[in-house]
């Protein structure tokens, strides 16, 4: 089924409560379950497609943004929850319960291409499996590997098995009576793969008709450390090492959102105000490496382009390090708050960050003249890497990916959270839907942070000093309801980076998931790159600004 057929043009209604979804899927609906911020509904595993068809084509939920699979004692389940991109306050998780004895579910893959990867996914830790997957096999592990890691009764001593068909050439078939197509390698140790990212590509020619990401190579197991951490002290500082270019506090908002949320903490408004500054600092300088390199990677330019946006760069991270205590990895957010106040004197970081401010649009004005001016820039990024908006919402792209294809989407503006909604700025969104958007994009979100930057410091010069406070008061222990489920997220600097936690009454988590937007960003690379060249591949993947500590996890 071509994405074109499996897209509506247009909704038919307007579903929105609960009780209209429910009354929309009728007797799919086996039960509800409850989940703290989106209404759950259970299915059987074979109506998963019935039910997604009539949430997105006839609810308009667009987005799938997150899919989650677990195992019970009784039961696997898998949960895909569901957002829209014209309002991401609207959702509605899907949930999906199969026996022990045989965990087998349809696929959502024709109704959103993103489930592809993310049923792997489920498919390779889990152990669930899905009919009528395209591609049904392991995303994170070799194939060599004996088990699912996240099943009960797994087994860490099982060995892995590497019979010597392994190490065939994976394009042997191929080549037999075919002289047209050749299989190229790049990466996975390439300073183009930004990395250790495997792309096996398939040319005819020069030109690319086959692409496939081999991740992996950077699992770290974030998930399972944090369903080994307390919610109160534990898990915080892990967010930090997700997305580790610069953009830690983003990260930590992630994990401190849905804590909070589940364990209904207030956080002061001085705090939020804090938080936001920090956070619109780390997005200027993961958009300043993300700017430097992709210039790096389309025309070589390492003495003044890569050097200027790693200087700038460096400028936001001595902020962030007077702020924090570090340059990389903060952990400076906590539950309820942060840790500390601004540093004194105030006036000397306040000016720090003026200065920094004042010198950026005469900076930002060097890369406009130097990267989105230069003609040989233009000439390899503009129509290259093209994702249409329809096909960047079934992968369920988000961020820079996302806007640079006209999708105006931005939780800070359609799901508010900290102080965003308080102050004066937009979403920069471009509708070129190619390499030179997605950069646009970024340089003009630099723009946009620079001003709640400044709003944020005018506020924090005049707050009251008796009412500077930068913790809510919160439990020494923390033990939400036994299964309590939720799923909330951020505008990370690279798009929606959400967590679905489940809680069982003790103070860890029962099942924790990152949603990278990474992840579900890197899915669009084949869409952007069959039929266009080698360079042009390689300034997709640039375009796409990932980070495989973020992908693998």
């Amino acid at each position: 089924m071509s994405l074109e057929e499996s897209t509506p043009d247009t909704v038919e209604t307007a579903v929105t409560t609960a009780e209209e979804i429910e009354d929309l899927l009728g007797d799919l609906v086996l039960d509800r379950d409850d989940h703290l911020n989106a209404p759950g509904f259970v299915v059987r595993p074979d109506e998963v497609q019935d039910t997604l068809f009539r949430l997105r084509d006839e609810a308009g939920f667009d987005h799938l943004s997150c899919v989650t699979a677990q195992e019970y004692e009784d039961r696997y389940e898998s949960i895909y929850h569901l957002k829209k991109y014209d309002d991401p306050t609207d959702e509605v998780s899907v949930v999906v319960p199969t026996p022990t004895d045989d965990p087998v579910s349809e696929s959502a893959e024709p109704v959103y291409r993103t489930a592809d990867w993310h049923e792997r996914e489920a498919y390779d830790l889990v152990g669930i499996e899905y009919d009528d997957h395209p591609d049904l096999r392991r995303i994170l592990l070799p194939e060599t590997w004996q088990g699912h890691p996240l099943s009960r009764d797994y087994d860490q001593d099982r060995p892995q098995v590497v019979p010597l068909r392994e190490h065939a050439n994976p394009l042997q078939e191929d080549h037999e009576g075919e002289d047209d197509t050749m299989f190229l390698n790049i990466g996975p140790h390439h300073p183009a793969t930004h990395g250790v990212l495997h792309l096996k590509t398939v040319l005819d020619g020069e030109q690319v008709v086959d692409v496939e990401s081999d991740i992996g190579y950077l699992h770290r197991c974030e998930e399972q450390i944090c369903q080994q951490g307390t919610y109160r002290y534990q898990i915080m500082p892990y967010p930090d090492r997700w997305d580790y270019i610069s953009a830690g506090l983003l990260n930590e908002w992630a994990y401190a959102r849905v804590a909070e949320d589940l364990a209904d903490i207030e956080v002061p408004e001085y705090a939020q105000v804090i938080r936001t500054m920090g956070a619109e600092l780390c997005r200027i300088a993961a958009h300043m490496l993300a700017v430097g390199t992709f210039a790096l990677d389309v025309y070589g330019d390492f003495t003044a382009i890569f050097m200027y946006a790693v200087r700038d760069r460096e400028k936001v991270q001595n902020i962030l390090e007077e702020l924090t205590g570090q340059r990389l990895m903060f952990n400076y957010f906590r539950l309820g708050g942060v840790v500390w106040d601004l540093p004194e004197p105030r006036e000397d970081f306040f000016e720090m960050i003026r200065d920094f401010l004042d010198d950026l649009p005469e900076a930002l004005e060097e890369y406009h003249d130097m990267i989105s001016a230069n003609e040989i820039l233009q000439v390899r990024t503009v129509d290259t890497g093209v994702l249409p908006p329809e096909v960047a919402k079934s992968y369920g792209a988000t961020g820079p990916v996302a806007r640079g294809s006209g999708v105006d989407y931005d939780l800070r503006r359609d799901d508010p959270y900290g102080y965003y909604d308080e102050l004066d700025w937009d979403v920069a969104v471009e509708d070129g839907c190619d390499n030179y958007s997605r950069l646009l994009v970024r340089l003009r979100e630099v723009e946009e942070s620079a001003k709640i930057i400044e709003q944020c410091v005018d506020l924090l010069e005049d707050w009251p000093e008796d009412d500077r406070t930068i913790q809510s008061n919160v439990p020494r222990t923390i033990r939400p309801d036994d299964d309590a489920e939720i799923y909330r997220a951020v505008e990370g600097a690279k798009g929606e980076l959400g967590i679905y936690v489940r809680a069982d009454g003790t103070e860890k988590p029962a099942r924790f998931k990152i949603r990278s937007p990474c992840f579900s960003n890197l899915q669009t690379l084949p869409e952007m790159s069959n039929g266009e060249y080698i360079p042009d591949l390689i300034a997709s993947l640039g375009s796409l600004d990932i980070v495989l500590g973020e992908v693998d996890r």
